[in-house]
């Protein structure tokens, strides 16, 4: 099995799996309603892939969910280490500052 791209895009395709199950589809079926290649979808919902945003409206439309309902439980915890905003420091903290103009 490849290797995840990172803990998002594993929860991503796990999530996308769960509904593709809970609609009654097979993976080549919802690939087709979603117009992807079979094996796309099937790295997708591995977490091997990285989907963009259209990709990942294609599949919202495809299983008639919003495409937040394939982004729950989503957190910066699950960026890969050197991807987290800045400013980040722990799981229910960020810090932001404010910008100044001028």
């Amino acid at each position: 099995m490849p290797e995840p791209h990172s803990d998002a895009s594993l929860k991503v395709g796990r999530r996308i799996a769960q509904l593709r199950h809970a609609a009654t589809l097979s993976a080549k079926k919802l690939a087709e309603c979603a117009d992807l290649d079979l094996t796309h979808l099937q790295r997708i919902e591995k977490g091997a892939g990285n989907p963009t945003l259209y990709t990942l409206l294609q599949i919202a439309v495809a299983l008639e969910v919003e495409v937040g309902e394939l982004l729950v439980d989503l957190d910066a915890e699950d960026l890969p280490q050197g991807r987290r905003p800045y400013g980040y420091s722990r799981r229910d903290e960020f810090r932001r500052q404010p910008r100044t103009w001028g």
